[in-house]
């Protein structure tokens, strides 16, 4: 969504969350007020260094954790007081999840991980059209094993988008990667935005990977530092690192 990022319509929205852990006598704020909005068809790049509370925020936009204050409104269902079943079914019908490690079931295929959600979508995408989104037609019958780093990503990639979730949620999805496989893996990633006008959001160390967004969310101590719209995004061949 290159244009009118700012203008579609909100389709996530997070107000005021905090997020404090206690341990012993020592107090963490993860999470300090922060306000944040993803909407329909956006691809919004938020950057921080490790610790910066940018991994606690996807897990809990992504209803995998909860906050210790403030809502999480989707849609028109503010999910603040949702219980386990409710956020079960919220993350199972609505969100997708890329992370860093691929978490691929190593017996069995390409085609076979993917239909492990497919089998309990509502109105999934056939796991060799996923597949063969993300470049793999090829691979449908490889296992892990037999696919390389930047493959099995595309396989977990594949597996996230095959149940069409409104919002794809990805945390450091080149952080195992090298830079050739990383922009790769970047350029899947916007196809599917481009293509599917899956709401993405992509969470990152690596600040140039933040060209690539219509969003850019800078991130520190728990709190959000600076917002950033691109008046047009970079191509993933643009990028360097």
């Amino acid at each position: 969504m290159q244009t009118g990022a700012t203008s579609a319509s909100i389709i996530l929205r997070a107000e005021q969350l905090c997020k404090t852990y206690v341990m012993g006598e020592v107090t963490v704020h993860a999470l300090r007020d922060v306000d944040l909005t993803l909407r329909q068809g956006e691809l919004l790049v938020l950057l921080g260094a490790s610790g910066s509370g940018k991994s606690t925020l996807l897990n809990i936009l992504g209803g995998l954790d909860v906050a210790t204050s403030g809502r999480l409104i989707y849609g028109d269902t503010d999910l603040s007081t949702a219980n386990d079943r409710m956020l079960t079914n919220y993350r199972r019908q609505h969100i997708g999840f890329v992370f860093q490690f691929y978490n691929l079931v190593s017996s069995l295929t390409a085609m076979e991980n993917v239909a492990l959600v497919t089998d309990i979508a509502q109105q999934p995408m056939p796991p060799h059209e996923a597949l063969t989104l993300v470049g793999l037609k090829d691979r449908l019958h490889h296992f892990p094993s037999q696919l390389s780093g930047g493959e099995q990503q595309r396989v977990a990639i594949a597996r996230a988008i095959a149940k069409r979730p409104d919002v794809l949620l990805c945390d450091e999805p080149t952080g195992a990667l090298d830079a050739n496989t990383g922009r790769m893996v970047l350029s899947v990633l916007e196809r599917v935005n481009r293509e599917t006008g899956t709401t993405t959001a992509i969470i990152t160390h690596n600040a140039a990977i933040g060209a690539l967004g219509d969003t850019v969310v800078h991130m520190s101590s728990g709190e959000i530092t600076q917002r950033i719209h691109n008046p047009q995004r970079a191509r993933v061949e643009q990028i360097e690192w």
